[in-house]
């Protein structure tokens, strides 16, 4: 199970750096995107994945889940929705100014002259 959440991490990681480093916005954000589904995971991994374990500490309850991780992937969604967002918006608006969705901002036949 470790290897496949690591390798999951690891594919993650690896497709959300590449597409962030390409020429276009659009795919500079889902590289972005992937690269905050990549830490969230790593979140929930970090905190120990158990099952059918209370989400919280009970009287007489040796072994519970941590609700910590739990609450940090909460919050890094709100926050990854709102760099989207701003993300998203950044590219349109470079877009409209440009003409162009290259993240230098020169279109390709200004390029190859």
């Amino acid at each position: 199970m470790e290897f496949l959440i690591a390798s999951a991490i690891g594919a993650l990681v690896a497709g959300g750096v590449y597409l962030s480093l390409r020429a276009r916005t659009f795919q500079v954000v889902l590289g972005l995107t992937l690269l905050s589904y990549a830490v969230n995971l790593f979140l929930f991994a970090v905190g120990r994945l158990t099952v059918d374990r209370p989400p919280l500490y009970a009287k007489g309850v040796a072994d519970y889940a941590d609700p910590l991780p739990q609450a940090l992937v909460l919050t890094a969604i709100v926050i990854t929705f709102g760099m989207t967002a701003l993300s998203v918006v950044l590219a349109l608006r470079s877009f409209l100014e440009s003409g162009s969705d290259q993240v230098d901002g020169i279109a390709d036949e200004e390029a190859e002259s």
